[in-house]
């Protein structure tokens, strides 16, 4: 069974290395979409004849398009500002989002969704804040250091 999980991963890393973006977009939409499932059926106890397929969909969508339309726009500005704000020429900026954007946007995408689906499903409501701020600190850690390394 654990070989069966590592080669599942290995598969995913492998697939989102050759498409980002329509890996990124897939598992942004299917977290958001099963998360909405987990909560009608776990948390809210709907059971299955009562669940809403409508609003699993629109989660699913939002998952789709909003959540991953945020995430990419924000790391491009970021690396861009914090480049302009370093100093940087506007040549050297453009050569630090080739380099950079890439592996950023997966390394976002390899840590917020699973803090979240974490925090959400196993820590108490009273330290979610507390945990994403754990998080956001080491994210914005890495953040730093890739953004001012040259």
């Amino acid at each position: 069974m654990f070989e069966r999980v590592k080669l599942v991963w290995r598969a995913y890393q492998l697939l989102m290395t050759k498409h980002p973006w329509k890996v990124q977009i897939l598992t942004s939409g299917g977290l958001v979409g099963f998360s909405d499932i987990v909560s009608q059926q776990l948390v809210e106890r709907r059971g299955i004849a009562n669940h809403n397929v409508k609003r699993t969909v629109k989660m699913t969508t939002v998952g789709l398009i909003y959540v991953l339309a945020v995430a990419p726009c924000f790391l491009a500005g970021f690396i861009t500002v914090t480049g302009f704000l370093g100093g940087l020429p506007r040549e050297k900026i453009w050569l630090k989002l080739q380099k950079d954007y890439k592996n950023t946007l997966i390394s976002n995408y390899a840590i917020w969704p699973t803090a979240q689906l974490l925090n959400f499903y196993f820590i108490p409501l009273e330290h979610r804040l507390a945990v994403v701020q754990v998080v956001a600190l080491m994210w914005n850690t890495y953040l730093s250091w890739m953004a001012n390394r040259m």
